[in-house]
């Protein structure tokens, strides 16, 4: 960023100069204008320069208006990325040189009113103040166009920009669809186990039942067995030694 600002105070540097140069040009503009129209010329004289001379005086007015209008609009556009003290001294004077372009465009208007009055009385001669109206709602009109073609610039980057966050999201939703899916699967597979491994323990279950039946069954007989045998040697001892 402080690249940025500094490249942006060069380049603002020189579209000050550029700027300056035209603002000269254009202070001198109402001057040449009066000079050329002056009131002891013969009519004759004045018709002939009309048609001419003073709509080259009015176009290069025009055109170098224009483009200092436009050198201030890019100037307002640099001091966005401009330091803040550099900024903060740039806006006062941009300001001061809209107001001077609205005055030299007053005198000039006043001038062609003025000369035009003076020598013929008729309104119809008034040609810089309708070029001039004309010229200056074209510039109007470019302005809007340019900062509506802007705005739309920045919505179409804005709207793209939301399309490519949209795009990322729907592509994350889809990956982590997926990886449930097969999370799903796994705990399927998980149940299964532990189904199978609840049936084999009932299994299981069931079969240390039965060889605990058996167990304690196999340990009665062998208790009677023992019972029996030491009844047959009882008998006999007391067959044997008592009789």
């Amino acid at each position: 960023m402080a690249g940025r600002g500094s490249g942006s105070s060069e380049h603002l540097e020189r579209l000050h100069e550029v700027f300056r140069g035209l603002h000269e040009e254009l202070r001198a503009g109402p001057e040449r204008l009066r000079g050329s129209f002056a009131v002891d010329q013969p009519v004759i004289c004045y018709l002939l320069y009309l048609p001419e001379e003073k709509k080259k005086l009015i176009r290069e007015f025009d055109e170098k208006q224009k483009e200092a209008y436009e050198t201030l609009q890019e100037m307002e556009e640099e001091l966005k990325y401009a330091p803040l003290s550099f900024h903060n001294q740039m806006m006062p004077k941009i300001r001061t040189y809209k107001r001077d372009l609205a005055t030299f465009q007053r005198k000039m208007k006043s001038i062609d009113l003025g000369v035009t009055s003076g020598v013929h009385g008729d309104p119809k001669f008034g040609v810089f103040s309708t070029e001039n109206e004309q010229s200056t709602q074209i510039q109007s009109q470019r302005v809007l166009l340019l900062q509506g073609t802007e705005s739309l610039n920045r919505a179409s980057q804005s709207i793209e920009r939301s399309h490519q966050i949209a795009a990322e999201t729907d592509q994350i939703g889809t990956e982590i669809i997926e990886e449930l899916g097969e999370q799903r699967e796994q705990l399927e597979r998980t149940k299964g186990r532990l189904v199978n491994t609840s049936e084999n323990l009932s299994k299981s279950r069931k079969i240390l039942r039965s060889m605990s039946r058996r167990l304690m069954t196999n340990k009665l007989l062998l208790s009677i067995i023992i019972i029996l045998e030491l009844a047959i040697l009882g008998g006999i001892v007391y067959y044997k030694f008592f009789r």
